[in-house]
C-alpha cells in the first residue's frame, strides 16, 4: 500500500510517500526505514531508485518512508535555508512519524541515507537510535570545499548550477563530524559504495565502515548514482537483505 505522508518541523510541512506491506501486520508490527535523499535530490532519487527500493521493501515486509527534506522536492522551505542541522532534525521527525504509525514496530525503525543523506543519517544516528543503518555512497564534508572560493565563505548565497546554496550551510557542513557520530552510535550498519565513484570516493565509504565497525559492500564499476541496471539490482537486493536482517 502507498499513502501520502506529511509531518512538520518548526512549522514547515514535509511531504512524502509511505510504502507499507499489503498483508495484515504481525503482532509487533512491520519494521520500517526512512530514506534520506542526497544534496539537491528528492524523494524519488536518480533512476527512481528510492521509489523502486521502497516498493521492493514493502513487498519484502519492510515499510519505507521516502520524503523531501525542507527546501527540497515538494516540501516547504527554501533550499537557500537548508543546513545539515535542519536535515538532521528532519530525519528525526521522519523516524518519529514512523514510530507513530499503526501497524509499524516503533522499536525497529531504520535509516538509509544516500550521499549527503548518508552524512545526515550518520549524524542523526546517536539521537535517533535506528534499529539498523544503511549508507549509500555517503558524503564527507570535504565534498563542499570546492564551493569555498579561495577558502572564503560567500557573503550570502552561492549559485550551484541553479541551486541557491546558503552561507549558513557551507559554514556548518565543513565543521560536521559524521565519522565521529558514526563511531559514537555503535549499532548495526552496512555501507554500500560504487568502486568507481568520482563524487564521493570509495575511500570515504571505507572510512565510514571503519567508524561504524561494519562491512562495506563495493558495487563493481558503479559511479556515484549507480548508473546501470545490474548495479541498481545488486544495490537494491543487498540493501533489502541487510534491512531484513538476512
Amino acid at each position: 500500500m502507498e499513502s501520502f505522508a506529511q509531518f512538520s518541523v518548526n512549522g514547515q510541512r514535509l511531504y512524502g510517500m509511505l510504502h507499507t506491506p499489503d498483508e495484515p501486520p504481525p503482532a509487533q508490527g512491520w519494521p520500517s526505514v526512512a530514506l534520506l535523499h542526497g544534496f539537491t535530490g528528492n524523494r524519488v532519487e536518480n533512476h527512481r531508485s528510492f521509489v523502486l527500493l521502497a516498493r521492493r521493501l514493502a513487498a519484502s515486509g519492510v515499510a519505507a518512508l521516502r520524503f523531501d527534506f525542507r527546501g527540497s522536492g515538494e516540501s516547504q522551505g527554501d533550499f537557500s535555508e537548508m543546513t545539515v542541522t535542519g536535515e538532521v532534525e528532519d530525519a528525526g521527525a521522519a523516524c518519529a512519524y514512523l514510530r507513530r504509525q499503526p501497524g509499524l514496530d516503533p522499536e525497529r525503525v531504520m535509516l538509509l541515507g544516500f550521499s549527503m543523506g548518508g552524512l545526515v543519517a550518520a549524524l542523526a544516528a546517536p539521537q535517533v537510535r535506528p534499529h539498523r543503518l544503511a549508507l549509500w555512497a555517503p558524503a564527507l564534508p570535504e565534498l563542499w570545499l570546492g564551493l569555498l572560493r579561495g577558502g572564503v565563505l560567500p557573503p550570502v548565497v552561492t549559485d550551484y548550477g541553479g541551486w541557491p546554496v546558503g552561507r549558513a550551510f557551507l559554514q556548518e557542513v565543513i565543521r560536521t563530524r559524521p565519522l565521529e557520530a558514526a563511531a559514537r552510535w555503535g549499532g548495526v550498519a552496512r555501507v554500500f559504495h560504487g568502486d568507481a565513484d568520482l563524487t564521493c570516493p570509495p575511500e570515504w565509504g571505507v572510512r565510514y565502515a571503519e567508524a561504524l565497525g561494519c562491512d562495506a559492500l563495493a558495487i563493481p564499476g558503479a559511479g556515484h548514482t549507480f548508473d546501470s541496471l545490474e548495479q541498481v539490482e545488486l544495490l537494491h537486493r543487498e540493501t533489502v537483505r541487510f534491512l531484513r536482517g538476512e
